[in-house]
């Protein structure tokens, strides 16, 4: 967003190096050619956001339908294609390249690298996301809709949906070829293009989690292809890998699926962690509590997160001690989890804290995430987890994690950031309407699932008895208050802040805020650290 304001402002000290003297594009040519890491950024960011705006009118039409019983809007079939649509490109669409947008932002200015390693597969990692996300987008309109298996794409659902499957399958291989792209880089850039004497157990949190991050990526995203590979060639090439009748078996979809799937579940929520690790200090004016154990605990929950799959499955017939294992695995990641929380907890401990909006939407998150994480360990006991399986209990269990969690710290990280990308302060009076319209409007859509899920209310369901009446009609409320105030922070707090309207950013706006984006004039110009940083002993200043 900066390099759209000021694209001709250089780093200080450094030679007249602003991209039109390269013979760079200009105008429409800079962003469709764009190997910038900052422009690249932006271009994440504002796709995922134009996806969490569909995604997000995709849960209004469910939440729409289910605010009364019986059918209103729409027949079961659309309504299973909704859910369906709502959760891929919610995932795929919207948390992970918005998180892939803070990397290609954030990683190089923050350890003093001139750019990403290969900043034209950078701009290729981008571009596969457009015919990926019009494709998901678009098979609304094929032949008999949308797919409408569940965003999990079990089999044998999946087996017997129209030609919109075999698109949804293309686009995930799309965007899984994308997202290994993006790794890959964020580790070369990480592991070769540390500024001298920023040594790993020096480098900022949010640099480690996404390097632990992209190597789930790598680890996961073949999988998942293999997954949707079986699938389509079950559907047009006779083979029998998950159906019956030919010696396959559904389940074993189950398994390869939540291999990927719970590791996924962490490449969504680690960067969140790192983002969250950066602005609670700043904050609180101290030093993160515990460095180098959060390092170890955002490695251990990695490790964790191949061995705990199966507890997706409790009710596919698994044998005892199966669940068991599953249980007690999945139990032991809560460990490195509240280590996190208490170190930040231990890291706003007699701190002098401020309550700007950033460190609103980290203490939110703080707060949220623990209660999903929570809910979380109870869905972890097999016997509990068989009578909740797919009720609105998991539904209120995953967006407690994923809404409150990735996206709250996102929100945290972009107020945080916004200064040294845009060059002008957010409005701080709008920026705290957003966080609190946002997080009593969340509570209000999901804390009442718990209930409904307690009660047995099965979850992708179009219709319900009248028992569940009432807590759906104030989750439907509560959620279309919570859609509406990320349209507002898109118009009064985003765009004011693109278009350059406000007051201007101070070189490092947060006096106590740590790390080398702060040693670069806001806006970030175009071209920074052509010649590499040299540091202090505590690899956050710049010597000199």
């Amino acid at each position: 967003m900066s390099a759209v304001l000021h694209p001709h402002d250089h780093a200080q000290g450094h030679d007249d190096h602003s991209h039109d003297h390269h013979g760079s594009p200009e105008g429409w040519r800079r962003w469709v050619f764009a190997t910038n890491h900052k422009d690249i950024g932006t271009l994440y960011l504002l796709f995922s956001f134009t996806m969490l705006m569909i995604g997000g009118i995709l849960a209004l039409l469910i939440r729409a339908e289910l605010f009364q019983p019986g059918l209103q809007l729409v027949n079961p079939e659309l309504f299973n294609q909704f859910t369906t649509m709502h959760g891929i490109i919610m995932v795929f669409g919207a948390i992970m390249p918005a998180f892939v947008g803070f990397a290609n932002w954030m990683i190089p200015l923050q350890i003093g690298a001139a750019d990403m390693a290969f900043a034209r597969m950078n701009n290729f990692s981008f571009w596969l996301m457009i015919p990926a996300a019009t494709m998901l987008a678009g098979s609304f309109f094929m032949p008999g809709g949308a797919p409408a298996a569940g965003w999990t794409l079990y089999a044998p659902l999946t087996l017997q949906m129209g030609p919109s499957m075999d698109a949804g399958i293309f686009a995930l291989h799309i965007l899984g070829a994308s997202s290994i792209m993006g790794s890959i880089n964020i580790i070369v850039t990480i592991l070769n293009m540390r500024a001298p004497g920023m040594t790993l157990m020096k480098m900022p949190m949010f640099a480690w989690t996404w390097l632990i991050t992209a190597y789930l990526l790598i680890a996961v995203m073949p999988v998942l292809a293999g997954a949707i590979t079986m699938t389509l060639t079950d559907r047009h090439f006779g083979t029998s890998f998950f159906n019956p009748a030919g010696g396959g078996d559904p389940v074993m979809y189950q398994h390869i699926f939540w291999f990927f799937g719970h590791p996924e579940v962490y490449i969504m929520i680690l960067p969140a962690f790192g983002i969250i690790s950066q602005v609670v200090p700043a904050f609180s004016r101290k030093r993160l509590f515990g460095y180098a154990s959060m390092v170890y605990a955002t490695s251990s929950i990695a490790i964790l997160s191949f061995i705990v799959w199966a507890h997706h499955m409790f009710t596919t017939g698994m044998p005892v001690t199966g669940q068991l294992f599953f249980m007690y695995a999945t139990m032991l990641i809560a460990v490195p989890t509240a280590v996190k929380i208490f170190n930040w907890i231990a890291t706003m401990w007699r701190g002098s804290m401020t309550f700007e909006t950033p460190m609103l939407f980290a203490i939110g998150f703080i707060f949220v995430f623990t209660m999903g994480g929570f809910t979380g360990l109870i869905l972890a006991m097999a016997p509990i987890d068989i009578q909740l399986q797919d009720t609105y209990y998991v539904v209120a269990h995953f967006h407690y994690v994923l809404v409150a969690g990735s996206l709250f710290a996102m929100f945290s990280g972009a107020y945080y950031w916004l200064p040294k990308w845009t060059g002008v302060m957010y409005n701080e009076g709008r920026g705290k309407v957003h966080f609190w319209w946002s997080l009593i409007s969340f509570n209000i859509t999901f804390f009442p699932m718990h209930f409904l899920g307690l009660a047995g209310m099965p979850r992708r369901y179009a219709d319900y008895p009248m028992q569940f009446a009432d807590f759906n009609a104030l989750a439907s409320v509560g959620a279309f208050f919570f859609g509406f105030a990320q349209v507002y922070f898109f118009l009064f707090v985003v765009l004011p802040c693109m278009r350059g309207q406000g007051e201007k950013a101070a070189q490092k706006p947060w006096e106590a805020a740590e790390g080398l984006e702060w040693e670069v004039p806001s806006p970030a110009p175009f071209h920074t650290f052509e010649n590499p940083p040299k540091l202090d002993a505590t690899a956050t200043r710049v010597i000199g």
